[in-house]
């Protein structure tokens, strides 16, 4: 059941788990502070939140980016191709123009990750907007890292206090047996607590991932691949994930401090067109 929590909006839960669709709002026009709290507020309450039948420019999809921090993606262009998209926006798409992807990931499905989990201040939030969706597949799953760590046993919640998981990154990289250990030790890497605590909630999310975890610091390499496997299981359970089917006019926000997300293959006669955007973790 939707409830309103301003003047204008409401939020109506997407599962149990995580997630709320936010109607009421209009997002190719600035909102007021009081719409800008309440979506703030439900932000961090439910993770993930979807805006509906929206008609966005990608001016539009910067300024709701600024009501969490600052737009922060840097535009990876493959192949040299001018897509006519300027820096800072990500295409995330399967078309190709002259042989070559226009955008970024754009095949098949994409193993559980958090979005700059490689880096040292990690994106704050990634934002997404459906363009074009393939008639079935191309979903995008969220898993609720609180309760991936509220799941652990107490043994293994003190187990892994103080601990940190090296987390690296290779671009347009959807499976981590794409990178074998000597290529991942090149790659641009971070290290974080492997229970990190979120820092506008206060709680701790159980921060590691398929894709880009890859070792956790200073246990000898056999058990620490043993503990890190325990932990990507416990993330990737059923109960604690949300599978988004897209439309087209969909913007979806999610808060990769305690949030991973993946996605399902699609038909790749059929075209998958979606524009990011990230939110830089600073202000």
């Amino acid at each position: 059941m939707p409830v309103s929590i301003a003047a204008s909006i409401s939020v109506t839960p997407l599962s149990p788990v995580l997630g709320g669709r936010v109607e009421g709002v209009d997002l190719r026009r600035p909102v007021d502070p009081e719409t800008a709290r309440a979506i703030r507020e439900a932000f961090l309450a439910r993770q993930v939140l979807c805006f509906p039948r929206q008609r966005l420019s990608a001016d539009d999809q910067i300024r709701f980016c600024g009501l969490f921090g600052r737009a922060d993606s840097d535009y990876k262009r493959p192949g040299g191709i001018d897509s006519g998209y300027s820096r800072g926006v990500m295409l995330v798409s399967n078309v190709r123009k002259d042989g070559k992807p226009i955008g970024n990931l754009p095949d098949g499905d994409m193993q559980f990750h958090s979005d700059g989990s490689h880096r040292e201040c990690p994106y704050r939030a990634t934002t997404l907007y459906a363009i074009r969706i393939p008639s079935t597949g191309g979903d995008t799953l969220f898993a609720n890292l609180y309760a991936a760590y509220d799941a652990l046993p107490e043994a293994t919640r003190a187990r892994i206090e103080g601990l940190r998981v090296r987390n690296v990154y290779l671009l347009d990289a959807t499976h981590r047996d794409v990178m074998d250990r000597t290529e991942a030790e090149r790659l641009r890497s971070a290290s974080h607590p492997v229970a990190r605590v979120h820092g506008e909630t206060g709680r701790k999310a159980l921060y590691v991932n398929r894709l880009m975890s890859r070792e956790i610091e200073g246990l000898p390499p056999a058990e620490g691949e043993a503990l890190l496997a325990e932990l990507i299981d416990v993330t990737e359970r059923p109960e604690l994930i949300y599978a988004h089917r897209w439309t087209p006019g969909d913007l979806l926000i999610w808060d990769n401090r305690c949030v991973n997300h993946a996605r399902t293959d699609f038909p790749a006669d059929e075209i998958r067109l979606l524009r990011r955007y990230t939110v830089s973790e600073a202000a």
